[in-house]
């Protein structure tokens, strides 16, 4: 287990730590950790802001139906790249200060995040990718995991830092490739041990 940074408060059952989860698509991880959360009797962290930076993105429906606020960010319309980047997760940022949010958990999103707002938000942003990093970084993991022909692969929690998968690795888990994997079935084994391991890394990063 990684060395756990005291940059944020202890969550405790009273006062559970304040998280915010990032999303971009269907919402599955951040759903089987919602559920968690619901569960768990003495969890001391919770979920009090999903952020989604597409309006069209299923997870939205399935955390309004956790009673759990959203906002939506879509893009803004300016013509330079990085000025769009840094207005649009300036807007963020002052959401994530208005509800106080002490751990932000990227599941699923689909936007690199800039220096400036890692450098915000330093060793309080946390994403889970599907391989057994500092291998297979980037959106195609499976894809190259396959190519590759390697015969472990897994998933990954770390810290989110200002590069492409390349954050402080917290904890993993390992799962096997069979020779007739494809991604589809190689994602559904690797997503069963996400659902146990994003968990079990808050719940520790939150005591």
């Amino acid at each position: 287990m990684a060395h756990f940074p005291d940059n944020h408060r202890t969550g405790s059952i009273d006062q559970p730590l304040r998280c915010a989860i990032l999303i971009s698509g269907s919402g599955t991880g951040m759903e089987a950790l919602l559920k968690y959360q619901k569960a768990k009797v003495d969890c001391n962290h919770q979920t009090s802001l999903v952020v989604c930076n597409n309006p069209e993105a299923g997870g939205i429906s399935i955390a309004k139906g956790f009673e759990i606020p959203v906002q939506t960010f879509s893009l803004p319309d300016i013509e330079n790249k990085t000025e769009r980047r840094l207005a649009h997760e300036k807007e963020i940022t002052k959401c994530l200060e208005e509800h106080d949010i002490e751990l932000i958990i990227l599941s699923g999103y689909m936007r690199l995040l800039s220096e400036e707002f890692v450098k915000r938000w330093e060793m309080q942003i946390i994403n889970i990718h599907p391989s057994l990093l500092p291998k297979f970084p980037g959106a195609h993991a499976h894809e190259d995991v396959l190519s590759a022909g390697v015969k472990v692969s897994g998933c990954s929690v770390h810290y989110v830092d200002a590069g492409m998968d390349t954050g402080q690795i917290i904890e993993q888990r390992k799962v096997p490739v069979f020779s007739d994997d494809t991604v589809e079935s190689l994602s559904q084994r690797v997503k069963i041990e996400e659902h146990i391991l994003y968990p079990m890394v808050i719940d520790q990063l939150s005591s």
